[in-house]
């Protein structure tokens, strides 16, 4: 369970979380006008850090938003924030928006953008769903934008939220008869032997884990094909999986009421999640 810390970063400030305050003519207030990121921490480090930093600046070019710092700058500050909040496990999480403004639908240039960070607290490095989640497959309502990382995340809200009510931990995004991605998490199968994902396009978010997984497959003497797969697939897979900044991998069990290899976690997603922690714990401790 994610819990927040209290102390924030705002516009150049440090501050208790109660103390902090954005204008409510804020375009990411108003227009949802900006992005996000999230990196995990572990051992009071952040980790995945280039491929955050790849991802991060992918993002804010993509809607022509500049961050008013340094990588160098914005890196000690956030390690400022997790120092200040004793964090040692967990992640950060922050928001770039164009700024204040006037209600104008097109990009009001010269603004000062919002910048805004805090840090959670969360079990990153042991799994807390280690007997696997179920899935529901619910259509995607999104943008065509979805490799931007904006924080305009009403369609994967809502998704969500059919999955709460559904009694299951995630809901897979469907478009044209294929799988997309799951509301907040990137979404893999395993087929005797094969790592299939949909490949990088406009269609998904370009998942850190990701490109990282597809290398530990290939260590781990799996096949890769980078296609679109449907629910029936997930459902005849031999394994289903899911990640994200802060589970990692996570194995999918059940997805629309059916069992996937009779409700068990397969062979590869434990040996996959275990080369992350092992990645990341080197990070952290170098």
């Amino acid at each position: 369970m994610m819990q927040e810390k209290e102390i924030v970063f705002l516009n150049g400030e440090f501050l208790q979380k109660d103390k902090a305050k954005v204008s409510i003519f804020d375009r990411g207030f108003i227009f949802g006008d900006g992005i996000y990121e999230v990196v995990p921490v572990v051992f009071s480090k952040m980790v995945d850090k280039e491929e955050f930093w790849h991802r991060f600046e992918r993002s804010l070019g993509a809607i022509k938003l500049s961050l008013p710092y340094v990588r160098e700058e914005f890196e000690d500050i956030l390690k400022e924030l997790i120092a200040k909040n004793s964090l040692k496990e967990g992640g950060v999480y922050m928001q770039i928006t164009r700024g204040v403004a006037s209600r104008e639908f097109s990009f009001v240039k010269s603004l000062k953008p919002t910048v805004m960070a805090f840090v959670f607290e969360c079990s990153v490095l042991k799994n807390e769903f280690e007997e696997g989640v179920s899935v529901i497959s619910v259509p995607d309502l999104r943008w065509r934008r979805r490799d931007i990382k904006s924080i305009s995340l009403l369609a994967q809200c809502y998704a969500k939220e059919q999955a709460i009510e559904a009694g299951v931990f995630e809901a897979f995004m469907i478009e044209d008869g294929k799988v997309n991605e799951a509301s907040s998490a990137s979404a893999f199968i395993i087929k005797n032997q094969t790592l299939i994902t949909k490949p990088f396009s406009n269609a998904i978010l370009p998942g850190i884990r990701r490109l990282n997984i597809l290398k530990f497959a290939h260590d781990l003497g799996l096949k890769i094909e980078q296609r679109a797969f449907s629910m029936q697939e997930v459902y005849e897979a031999d394994e289903v999986f899911i990640s994200a900044a802060t589970l990692l991998l996570l194995s999918v069990v059940k997805a629309d009421g059916k069992l996937i290899n009779g409700g068990k976690v397969g062979e590869f997603v434990p040996k996959l999640r275990a080369k992350y922690v092992e990645k990341i714990t080197k990070e952290a401790l170098a």
